[in-house]
């Protein structure tokens, strides 16, 4: 049988729920309120193990009614070193993002594919790559690729956590706008720029509805920070905020937190997958409730101009 996690409202055990979702039958999927899957899973070394687990939970979320599905930063893989993060790494024209492109076609979903190592423009000479995040249509065509701009470099000798991202990674150039999809605008962020709401906003601005933040994690950053920083660029933006996650041991090295989340423009989670297993957790996509709270509670007619908050750095 199929598994299908979807943890809600802090509970501590999981629910079980694929066959609950099918019973309700055909009126969640034919509802007019679109409906979002947010994976969690535990990628390794192995390419070839990681995808039969993200083509799992891609035709689980497809079962329970998704129009588009968010996967986590590494859903292709994560490495041990450095060398074998290289190595393992692909262009965009590679096997990789040929298979999911070919998924999403033969399944008719979107594919947000969050965090791919891909091969910087000069591979060839200096061997860095982009963490990008890449979006796939229905039709298997890439519609957008945004290339993480905050790269994690953070020594937390206390908790344990010593990353250097930009060893070997090249921050992207720019932001890409807000990518028109089933469920709504979506805004494309990469784990680490989730500490910064200047990106959020600029994305709201352009006219993001959901905003997505595909992640790995640390525990110890995790536990702290990740739920309230969600639930904070939801409520400040009043747009949904969708976070897929890697969860569990990777190798030898490394942790992941999980707690993939779905949260609403109030800052209500919406769904949960937990922080043991691999799963999906599924969310209606209403976007009349996003319009409701924007006009009730209007924070984006009441922000000032960017220059008013700048004014502080103005010489006197």
């Amino acid at each position: 049988m199929l598994s299908f996690i979807a943890v809600k409202h802090r509970t501590s055990a999981f629910t079980v729920g694929l066959l609950a979702w099918a019973s309700r039958g055909q009126s969640r999927m034919s509802s007019s309120v679109p409906v979002a899957a947010v994976c969690q899973m535990t990628a390794t070394p192995d390419k070839e193990a990681n995808f039969r687990t993200c083509t799992r939970l891609v035709e689980q979320a497809k079962v329970g009614g998704a129009s588009m599905v968010f996967l986590p930063e590494g859903f292709d893989y994560i490495g041990s070193s450095r060398e074998e993060t290289l190595q393992l790494s692909e262009s965009l024209d590679g096997e990789t993002i040929s298979r999911y492109t070919h998924l999403a076609r033969k399944l008719d979903v979107w594919l947000s594919l969050g965090g791919f190592h891909e091969q910087g423009h000069d591979w060839k000479t200096d061997r860095r790559i982009y963490n990008s995040h890449i979006i796939i249509n229905g039709q298997g065509e890439i519609v957008s690729v945004y290339r993480k701009t905050h790269l994690f470099d953070v020594e937390l000798s206390s908790k344990g956590v010593s990353l250097k991202e930009s060893a070997f990674t090249i921050p992207g150039p720019r932001l890409v706008p807000p990518v028109q999809t089933p469920i709504g605008k979506v805004g494309l962020g990469v784990c680490y720029d989730l500490r910064f709401p200047e990106l959020s906003a600029a994305l709201q601005r352009h006219g993001a509805e959901i905003l997505t933040y595909p992640s790995a994690f640390t525990v110890a950053t995790g536990t702290a920070h990740w739920e309230v920083l969600l639930r904070a660029r939801a409520v400040e933006t009043q747009c949904f905020v969708l976070a897929a996650a890697q969860v569990g041991s990777h190798h030898s090295k490394r942790v992941s937190y999980g707690h993939a989340l779905a949260v609403d423009p109030w800052g209500e989670v919406l769904g949960d997958c937990g922080g043991t297993q691999e799963g999906v957790t599924l969310a209606h996509i209403n976007l009349q409730k996003l319009r409701d709270i924007r006009r009730d509670m209007p924070v984006l007619q009441h922000r000032r101009q960017t220059d008013f908050y700048c004014s502080l750095d103005s010489k006197i």
